[in-house]
């Protein structure tokens, strides 16, 4: 594995939306993807081209090939298999379709890809179902896992964090772990694309949600991210210093100055038709891969130098003193209020200084 990256220099994931195209319909789909493949896809040329590029970012790059759906794609296995001989990590999130046969996934898995993830957003195939617009996904998601497994290819499970899906999230964990996933990645929901008919959960029940997944994670058989919710790290490091302040009550011993990812800083996109952004969820673009490099957009274009750039945030987000570890959302923020650097809606802390400046204003 790869040392940890200078943010400002790489992403630690860089994901490229292969095509918008894809038969679900799913209820939160960023891409709002359609059965069809857009005119003005990049070329597989093109593709080849951009992860020549990529490979600029230094060995081991992470590139996850996402969608639509990836299957979509007849030059697919092509792609992995180039950017895998260029040193690249490919990792593929195909939709659970009856396009991701076993015989398909296995053929990935010879062009050298190194993790499949699927999407589970339901215990149950009416829940899941539902969820994805497709009778019958559920069962074809759960085969293509076991197919993964079969074919010795690390497995990530995605599930999306709504109003309509957070009750299920404690029998969800307990399908990750009889599929012997390696890891799940809890994606809290941003209101971009079809999302935006969705309900969001709370403040109060994400942080709730964010508290019971640090229980799980110490006991669960696989790892445990989020996506789009980075104050799931402000949440652990908070029950650390409080363990601190209980053991040896000096308080935290500096940690606070980790810095955690966020879209544009650690994180990169790239569309179907070459735009890049700082993340899937956010898509105000920088440039374009053909017109434009994409290592150079991601280390010199404006709007990612702001991301990385903490001092800018505004609202509660610019004064937490975790916003080097969490930062907030920056796709929810730009979502919501339509500046990326705004505080991220989906927050219930109320940091030190904030209460201070609302105190004095009230004093005045």
């Amino acid at each position: 594995m790869r040392p940890p990256a200078d943010t400002a220099e790489r992403p630690m994931v860089l994901i490229w939306e292969v095509t918008q195209a894809c038969e679900l319909a799913c209820e939160h789909c960023r891409a709002s993807a359609e059965p069809g493949r857009h005119p003005d896809e990049l070329s597989t040329r093109e593709g080849k081209a951009l992860l020549d590029d990529v490979r600029e970012f230094g060995d081991g790059q992470l590139v996850v090939l996402s969608g639509g759906d990836p299957m979509k794609r007849p030059d697919l296995v092509e792609l992995v298999e180039y950017g895998s001989d260029a040193g690249l990590s490919m990792t593929l999130t195909p939709s659970g379709t009856s396009a991701l046969t076993g015989d398909a996934i296995e053929e990935l898995a010879d062009a050298g890809l190194r993790r499949m993830a699927v999407s589970l957003d339901g215990a149950t195939p009416e829940r899941h179902d539902a969820f994805r617009g497709e009778p019958g996904s559920f069962e074809e998601t759960l085969r293509a896992a076991r197919d993964a497994q079969r074919a010795g290819l690390p497995l990530q499970i995605n599930t999306t964090v709504c109003a309509g899906t957070v009750d299920d999230l404690p029998a969800i964990a307990d399908v990750v772990a009889d599929l012997g996933a390696v890891l799940w990645s809890v994606f809290f929901l941003v209101p971009v694309g079809r999302g935006r008919v969705l309900d969001p959960v709370s403040p109060e029940r994400a942080e709730s949600v964010m508290e019971w997944l640090h229980d799980r994670r110490g006991t669960a058989p696989f790892g445990i991210k989020t996506t789009e919710a980075p104050h799931y790290r402000r949440v652990g490091l908070q029950r650390r210093e409080d363990r601190v302040r209980e053991d040896a009550d000096d308080g935290p011993s500096g940690t606070r100055r980790r810095a955690g990812i966020v879209a544009g800083d650690g994180f990169a996109f790239v569309s179907h038709t070459g735009d890049v952004y700082p993340s899937g969820f956010l898509p105000k673009a920088a440039g374009n891969v053909r017109d434009d490099d994409v290592v150079d957009v991601y280390r010199n274009a404006d709007l990612f130098e702001a991301l990385r750039d903490r001092s800018r945030l505004s609202g509660k987000c610019g004064v937490c003193e975790y916003r080097h570890v969490c930062g907030g959302s920056r796709s929810r923020a730009f979502a919501t209020t339509g500046d990326p650097l705004a505080s991220d809606p989906l927050c219930s802390y109320v940091p030190e200084e904030w209460t201070s400046a609302d105190a004095n204003v009230a004093g005045d």
